[in-house]
């Protein structure tokens, strides 16, 4: 069986505060080492009420200091809020303390907000020509692949302009995503020139034992950029499962030999709930609509709801349509049935590793998700 790993958003569920949730984190971190899960990622998220990863760089160093073996880093950092050398020098430090366990996954974020802006102002003009009739959902040797959710749609979010203006600085563009990549290696392994030939020496940073991620929701430049440089590329199944199989294949592709891989190396995230049944699982899974609903309407994880907070929502088909492509992809049931489902994602997308997101209201279950997958999973 391949490797497990974890992504960790810090969740903070509904009645909890952010020191609790930070905690339950570290506690998290202990139990997945001890369970034989490979790395522990944190995820950036900002201004979430219901998420307490806003600065997974903070977080990675609290993880590392209360585990001993598993590996740590992120997932992914969001390079459009950073530059190069404030990555570099914030990942060389976490090495200094923690050598040899440190992973940095890189996202493309300012580019995809730039991008999404974009595509609502063009269908907002009453000359835009019509949008592309939407790709059916299909079945792909037993895997779902829903039809895909427009992320323009968050654009029109009254949130979406606010977030744009407080992590950026006044009038700051992000720069093309390859370019970042570039800058990052090269002040990681002491290369970094300008066109004028001055140098750059982070300190910490340079010479730093990381290893370097490019996470991707499709099959464009993220998927591009990690196959032409020979890294190892993380596809996200649990948060666009549409485009999953175009970027792994796009990435597949792209990829060329390089000093860190000779042949590609894909990790695919899933969510995953499981407990000792099928219908005990379901119920502990309910409130995730809710969940993924704050975020896709007002780019705001809510804390996350209790079972009984999810069975009084009435959902509206409008509001089942913003959710309904990673509701119907969760892997939610017994071992076995999570099992035969992760098994059918590894299958089908070929991945060499997964990554596995639980949330649930209460901690003590979520740990429990992952203590009953990882036993079952090593059964297998």
């Amino acid at each position: 069986m391949i490797p497990l790993s974890v992504l960790d958003l810090a969740p903070i569920p509904a009645g909890g505060t952010a020191p609790s949730a930070l905690r339950a984190t570290l506690d998290l971190a202990r139990r997945a080492e001890e369970l034989g899960y490979r790395r522990y990622w944190l995820a950036e998220h900002h201004l979430a009420p219901g998420v307490a990863s806003s600065a997974p760089q903070i977080l990675i160093a609290a993880v590392a200091a209360a585990t001993s073996r598993i590996r740590v880093g992120s997932g992914a950092v969001q390079t459009g809020h950073w530059t190069p050398l404030a990555i570099v020098e914030q990942f060389g430090t976490l090495d200094a303390l923690y050598p040899g366990r440190v992973d940095l996954g890189l996202g493309r974020s300012g580019q995809r907000r730039a991008e999404a802006a974009r595509r609502a102002e063009a269908a907002r003009r009453s000359d835009a020509p019509p949008p592309p009739p939407a790709r059916a959902a299909e079945v792909v040797d037993g895997l779902l692949i829903p039809a895909p959710f427009d992320v323009a749609r968050l654009a029109t979010s009254p949130a979406f302009g606010l977030h744009g203006a407080l992590l950026q600085q006044p009038g700051a563009e992000s720069p093309d995503f390859a370019d970042v990549v570039d800058d990052i290696a090269a002040l990681l392994d002491g290369s970094y020139r300008t066109p004028e030939g001055h140098e750059a020496h982070p300190t910490p940073g340079e010479h730093a034992d990381v290893e370097l991620w490019i996470l991707g929701s499709s099959g464009g430049q993220s998927a591009q950029v990690a196959g032409e440089r020979g890294l190892p590329f993380a596809a996200n199944y649990h948060v666009s499962p549409s485009n999953v199989l175009e970027a792994v294949e796009a990435y597949r592709a792209a990829f060329k030999p390089s000093a860190t891989l000779d042949e590609p190396y894909v990790v695919v995230s899933a969510d995953v709930v499981v407990a000792p049944t099928d219908d005990e699982a379901c119920v502990l899974a309910s409130p995730y609509p809710l969940w993924v609903h704050s975020i896709r309407s007002r780019l705001a994880a809510i804390p996350f709801p209790t079972p009984e907070d999810a069975a009084a929502r009435h959902w509206p088909p409008e509001d089942w349509d913003l959710v309904a492509d990673r509701v119907d992809t969760q892997f939610a049931g017994s071992p076995s049935t999570v099992v035969s489902g992760l098994e059918t994602l590894q299958r089908v997308t070929g991945a060499d590793e997964l990554l596995i997101t639980t949330i649930t209201h209460d901690h003590a279950d979520r740990v429990r998700s992952y203590a009953l997958l990882a036993e079952a999973w090593g059964r297998g």
